[in-house]
């Protein structure tokens, strides 16, 4: 492959491929999906080796990984199943969240929460509010030391089993300056968990909408400052991004994997159907999407281990990556023919999966203004 592994990185993808061989066969994987939902108890072992924590510094509880490895050993976790991935990696986006902007207290608490073995969550789209950070009505009135929260989120993803919520509420009228972002425990009166959502895909993964009626809130729990909220969620979104692309890299690499078995296996006209020219153009396509996808993965990695912004980056980074995916996915089903489009085979599951990643984490339509504006921006005059 054109990306170069260290000695580490290969034996930690060996770690989580081993861990996938053990605890996340395809029967299993088969009959959750088909229930629409992953037992929580499913989840222990990957708790138990801190899979929830790879990237979290030591000193509050993780593995202390960076970036570009814990993207590794996701793609390899993905592979088996990326809403089990997603599940995973969405309790670490959160902490980071409270780790960027709230205090070393703060952090500390939220990391206790989680360490052993908790899930958490973050919430800020509403009916009314996806795309349009700005449009979210959820209310968090100031009263004494604490703050009352009120409204409805929607598509909280971990939202039902997760014992600790980072959510954007409204402060104040003042548009996107007038978002706020708090630590929630998920055990405080007025809290209420909706059903889960029946999807398409990403069954495994755990998408419920969020009732808060007259939810008690202390003043320590307020992230930074009233009104930075929206500063939070991007700087959220940024990370998730690129752990929402590299468990893509995950997918894809297994249509890659399933199609080229099947195309050796499966004849036609005296010949397996890999021999045939149409076939081979296909798994040659897929093989370069997922190698130019997992470069582009990489790189997005380093830069936020180096403390650079990745904007535009990032939102590049996902916009190619589940863009690309569609075909690739669409192809592998093709190759398998009629039996592609049936459930006996795995090919249709990762074709729903990967079109949850062109919606969740920002559409792919916003990822394009992102980008546009952040290259406007290299062409302004001064």
């Amino acid at each position: 492959m054109a990306l170069q592994y260290t000695e580490k990185q290969r034996e930690y993808i060996h770690l989580a491929n081993e861990f996938g061989d053990r605890y996340l066969k395809p029967n299993m994987i088969k009959e959750w999906d088909k229930n629409g939902e992953c037992p929580i108890e499913a989840f222990k072992p990957a708790m138990d080796l801190g899979l929830h924590m790879l990237e979290i510094p030591k000193e509050y509880g993780g593995a202390g990984l960076s970036y570009e490895d814990s993207a590794l050993v996701f793609e390899k976790i993905a592979e088996y199943d990326a809403g089990y991935a997603l599940t995973l990696i969405t309790s670490f986006v959160a902490l980071r969240c409270v780790m960027l902007a709230g205090t070393p207290d703060q952090a500390q608490r939220f990391a206790k929460i989680i360490q052993p073995g908790h899930f958490a969550a973050f919430t800020m789209s509403e009916a009314d509010a996806g795309s349009d950070a700005g449009s979210v009505r959820d209310t968090a009135v100031k009263n004494g030391d604490e703050y009352v929260l009120n409204g409805e989120k929607a598509f909280a993803t971990n939202g039902g089993v997760a014992d600790v919520y980072i959510g954007i509420f409204r402060t104040s009228d003042n548009g996107n300056h007038g978002l706020s972002a708090f630590m929630i425990d998920r055990n405080t009166p007025g809290i209420y968990v909706g059903k889960h959502e029946d999807k398409m895909g990403l069954r495994l993964s755990n998408t419920v909408p969020l009732f808060f009626k007259d939810v008690h809130v202390p003043v320590e729990n307020l992230l930074g400052k009233e009104g930075k909220g929206i500063n939070i969620a991007l700087n959220s979104l940024n990370l998730s991004r690129a752990f929402v692309s590299t468990l893509t890299v995950g997918v894809m690499q297994r249509a890659l994997d399933e199609a080229g078995k099947y195309a050796n296996t499966r004849e036609q006209f005296g010949h397996s159907i890999g021999s045939f020219e149409s076939v081979q153009n296909m798994l040659a396509d897929m093989a370069t999407a997922i190698e130019t996808s997992r470069l582009l993965v990489n790189n997005t990695m380093k830069m936020m281990d180096k403390g650079i912004s990745v904007r535009k980056e990032g939102a590049m980074t996902k916009l190619y990556i589940t863009d690309i995916a569609q075909k690739v996915t669409s192809d592998a089903v093709q190759i398998f023919g009629g039996y592609g489009f049936t459930r006996a085979y795995p090919v249709e599951k990762l074709m729903r999966d990967v079109k949850g990643f062109q919606i969740l984490e920002g559409t792919n339509e916003i990822q394009r203004m992102t980008i546009a504006r952040e290259v406007e921006k290299d062409y302004e005059r001064d």
